[in-house]
């Protein structure tokens, strides 16, 4: 497992979910806390779906846990636009 502390998933969380929002279209809808939530959550979501496929997600490294929480985010607000039916205003 990675040594980065809470601070370091926020940092990750919070890049995550902000660049995951943006290719979702969702960023305007979003501030920093719900951005952090949702690559943290998104984080959890992408390891425990690679977990299910077999992926060793724990020796994964830095490079890898960040795209682990951006894919998470982004299927997280795939699956919530998809639940909530709102589209994104451009």
């Amino acid at each position: 497992m990675l040594g980065l502390g809470i601070i370091g998933w926020i940092i990750i969380g919070g890049l995550a979910g902000w660049i995951a929002s943006k290719f979702m279209g969702t960023d305007a809808q979003q501030g920093i806390v719900l951005n952090i939530v949702v690559g943290i959550v998104g984080g959890l979501l992408g390891g425990f779906l690679l977990k299910l496929v077999g992926v060793d997600v724990e020796g994964g490294g830095l490079i890898f846990s960040f795209l682990t929480c951006l894919a998470g985010a982004a299927i997280l607000l795939f699956l919530v636009k998809l639940v909530t039916g709102r589209r994104s205003v451009r």
